[in-house]
């Protein structure tokens, strides 16, 4: 069965809620297949980035499993598990363990994260096809405003 097209004057009656929910799914599907292929999840990469004082992590200080759950709060899908992705990058290497508990980055992880970043810009690139920059800034704007008058924080 095909979904029959929508007009403009349609399509601007719709919520924006659905189309942005319908939109998030289907973007972190995408992005977390083209890592699976690679052979690593999203959740490690969070990982990964955050114990980085290269990247997301300000100092580089190991974390306890809830500080990093506390980092990526606003991003952690509910599903994510990060004791369990955290015990793939000890066993990995990537990761170390103190007898605090902390999680800390080695330098075969701080390696592991270079590289996978280095598959970002082709997943975006994938994802922007047939989108014209000028219009990717335009939506991002009007999700701003929408935001805004919801009375959303942060941007």
């Amino acid at each position: 069965m095909t979904a029959r097209p929508i007009s403009d004057v349609e399509l601007a009656g719709q919520p924006a809620a659905y189309w942005t929910g319908v939109a998030y799914e289907a973007l972190i599907a995408y992005t977390r297949a083209r890592q699976a292929e690679k052979g690593y999840t999203q959740p490690q990469f969070w990982l990964l980035r955050n114990l980085s004082a290269n990247d997301i992590s300000p100092d580089g200080r190991g974390m306890t499993l809830a500080e990093l759950q506390a980092a990526m709060v606003s991003y952690i899908r509910p599903e994510d598990d990060l004791a369990a992705e955290a015990e793939v990058l000890v066993e990995r290497g990537w990761l170390t363990r103190d007898s605090e508990n902390r999680l800390w980055l080695t330098e075969k992880g701080e390696q592991a994260r270079v590289d996978l970043a280095r598959n970002a810009p082709a997943i975006r690139a994938a994802l922007h096809d047939g989108i014209d920059d000028a219009d990717y800034v335009t939506t991002v704007k009007v999700l701003q405003r929408l935001i805004r008058n919801a009375g959303g924080m942060g941007v």
